[in-house]
């Protein structure tokens, strides 16, 4: 868990992805500084164990199964945020699915469920949980993107890099619609991160080490916090100065 510390008691979160990897950290890391927690994951018995993690912290959390790809689902993981806590302050659109392999050989259903999952879900949403958002007075989203097509693509991997690409410019554009009712929508793109999808690996950046997940959580947080009150619309890359300019 994250050593980065900021106050968000009263805050109220939906974490989407929350079972494993960056999701998981920037939930525990989101119920550390106070936060009340709705932990989603495809995955119910990763989404009730972290959310069991939380609560055994002495932190609030409940546990909501949802494939965020279906808008029904998405729309029920919003109304469970509102019927657990009354408000959302924060989404975390942090599910995703990875998959590589070269552009002549990817299969049309990997194509369509990396786009599905990784840009669709987090539109459903950005998009269901800003409407409450905005009658409530505004919040923060944050959209785990990527540092792959942002700037430099993968040696393969179409679905993923044209999915992460696109939740950069969805997030610019939702900042653009939303700041005029209150709301932030930023993007962090990790790279080169220990233990993540296709972060992995040899770290080819100018710290020559590999990140990790809580490291990634802590920008999470802070862009998240009343500290970053005049940030929205950006895409942060979280990569150890891989794609310095």
């Amino acid at each position: 868990m994250t050593n980065f510390n900021v106050d968000l008691h009263g805050k109220n979160a939906i974490v989407t992805g929350a079972g494993a990897d960056v999701g998981r950290a920037i939930a525990l890391g989101l119920a550390k500084a106070g936060a009340a927690v709705v932990v989603n994951d495809l995955n119910p018995d990763r989404a009730t164990q972290v959310a069991q993690e939380i609560v055994q912290a002495g932190g609030q959390a409940r546990d909501w199964q949802a494939d965020v790809s279906n808008r029904f689902q998405a729309a029920s993981l919003v109304e469970a945020a509102r019927d657990a806590f009354g408000r959302i302050d924060i989404v975390i659109n942090a599910a995703g699915v990875y998959k590589t392999g070269p552009m002549p050989k990817l299969d049309e259903w990997d194509w369509r469920r990396l786009l599905e999952v990784n840009l669709t879900g987090a539109f459903f949403v950005s998009q269901l949980a800003g409407r409450v958002m905005a009658d409530e007075g505004g919040g923060v989203i944050v959209n785990v993107a990527s540092s792959a097509g942002h700037p430099n693509p993968l040696p393969d991997g179409v679905g993923y890099v044209a999915s992460k690409a696109g939740l950069i410019g969805m997030t610019k554009q939702c900042a653009r619609e939303f700041a005029p009712m209150g709301i932030r929508v930023n993007a962090i793109c990790p790279g080169n991160i220990a233990d993540g999808a296709e972060e992995g690996g040899r770290p080819a950046n100018a710290q020559g080490r590999l990140g990790t997940v809580d490291e990634v959580a802590a920008v999470a947080l802070f862009l998240c916090s009343d500290g970053a009150g005049f940030i929205t619309g950006q895409a942060i890359n979280v990569d150890g100065g891989e794609n310095m300019p």
